[in-house]
């Protein structure tokens, strides 16, 4: 698919376009193998689009992970308002807004319980859920759009906007940092810079920012195998897929790392089980940055659920950040 853009809006656009499929075709092909174990996967690894299996839905059909990226981006196509932004999401959860057939098939439990909050009149900086506990991946998985409204802008207003956005559902301080890390590595990934410096250099900067701000150590050392390991060195079995934030976050950085294209990325981070859809959408946004929409195989692409809607929404999305 070669997205339709102006020459002197090329860059941005295609950029958006990839970052938006990437989460989608990721998280399409993990959805019908959710829940499933690594072992079962092992036998019979998924290797191409399915259909149907654990929600018993087409193939091509998309999670909550993209419906609340396309959120998201959708609320920012307005500009930057945290309330508009929870009210789009609950949208969602309400009315099955940005969903692939007008229904919600799958929903986090503090994402639930945070939106859930918005027709109280609560404001989005108090809906979201502030205990240890609450560190699933809900806010990681949707928060890519929010790097095209903060890339240019200096680093403690990029933390601040990271903060308040995964705070809607999720405001303990380690999906905060978790969502931080993964925004930092896919900025740099748009200018063009190799993952592996990419890798090395966060490795430095996160925790010297984390430290300024006087976060505690013992929240940043919950990151220690990307701060201070080299994760590409790690086996499979080391690797872990559950709904949990910094398991989410490790696995797709290490998918990224380990593979060389798209599809090599995604499919791996599908067959590692569990949370397949999540952890393949979180991959596959960084994966789509780093190797273009055309490196997605078309006919993922092609079969994708509400496509057109999506390239729409990439259109407005691309023309909103050209003209900040």
């Amino acid at each position: 698919m070669k997205p339709i853009i102006c020459d002197k809006q090329n860059i941005v656009s295609q950029q958006i376009y990839s970052a938006l499929f990437g989460v989608a075709v990721g998280d399409a092909l993990g959805v019908p193998v959710e829940f499933l174990p690594r072992s079962h996967l092992k036998e019979k690894p998924v290797s191409e689009m399915l259909g149907y299996g654990t929600y018993n839905l087409p193939e091509g059909t998309w999670s909550d992970d993209s419906s609340l990226t396309f959120c998201l981006a959708e609320a920012l196509c307005d500009d930057f308002n945290l309330d508009h932004i929870a009210q789009v999401a609950f949208n969602w959860l309400n009315e099955g807004y940005w969903t692939p057939y007008g229904e919600v098939f799958d929903v986090g439990m503090a994402t639930r319980k945070s939106l859930f909050l918005v027709p109280m009149g609560i404001p989005a900086s108090e809906l979201g859920q502030k205990s240890e506990r609450d560190n699933g991946n809900g806010s990681l998985m949707r928060i890519l759009p929010l790097l095209f409204f903060i890339q240019n802008r200096p680093l403690a207003e990029r933390f601040q906007f990271i903060q308040q956005v995964s705070s809607i559902t999720h405001a303990h301080i380690r999906s905060i940092i978790a969502c931080f890390y993964y925004l930092e590595f896919a900025r740099y990934l748009l200018q063009g810079e190799d993952k592996k410096s990419i890798y090395q250099r966060l490795q430095k900067e996160i925790p010297e920012y984390l430290r300024s701000v006087f976060i505690e150590q013992k929240e940043i050392n919950h990151f220690s195998r990307l701060l201070n390991e080299d994760i590409t060195q790690c086996l499979e079995q080391d690797i872990q897929s559950s709904g949990y934030v910094v398991h989410s976050l490790e696995a797709s950085i290490w998918c990224l790392m380990t593979t060389n294209n798209y599809a090599e990325a995604v499919l791996k981070a599908v067959n590692l089980g569990e949370d397949t859809d999540t952890t393949a959408a979180i991959t596959g946004g960084l994966a789509g940055i780093l190797y273009g929409i055309e490196n997605i195989p078309e006919n993922w692409l092609n079969i994708l659920a509400r496509k057109n809607d999506i390239e729409s929404l990439c259109n407005r999305f691309a023309n909103k950040i050209n003209n900040l």
